[in-house]
């Protein structure tokens, strides 16, 4: 199983970021505001994913890339559970909140985000 997170699954591009900003679907788990756009195979060959953790929340710059990179870890860990073949997605995992979670608090969240991911294609699939 590829556990790596290179460049091409991470959404960088401005007018990538600005297409699942406009066009895409959210919802809130907490701590995360998580944004999501599902495109067909024939458009991007991976899952594309944005990490972002909000200066006004955190105000100091170690304590945002530390969130960053526990988020990164868990989403790279996990993202097997993203398992639709069929579908792929754009998705921004939003950090909100105001405090520095470990490791063990982010993973479990990550997870379910990811679950929900999943079975919300497997439901636009079935329409």
């Amino acid at each position: 199983m590829n556990h790596t997170l290179s460049k091409n699954e991470r959404l960088h591009s401005k007018k990538s970021i600005k297409e699942l900003f406009d066009k895409g679907s959210s919802f809130f788990l907490y701590p995360f505001k998580v944004l999501y756009l599902d495109l067909p195979l024939e458009l991007i060959e991976t899952n594309q994913v944005l990490f972002s953790v909000s200066k006004k929340k955190i105000k100091k710059a170690v304590d945002r890339n530390q969130v960053k990179r526990r988020i990164k870890e868990a989403y790279r860990l996990n993202k097997h559970l993203l398992a639709n073949a069929e579908v792929k997605k754009k998705i921004a995992l939003i950090y909100v909140s105001s405090d520095i979670p470990s490791f063990k608090k982010i993973e479990p969240v990550i997870q379910k985000i990811l679950i929900k991911l999943d079975h919300l294609s497997n439901e636009i699939q079935k329409i």
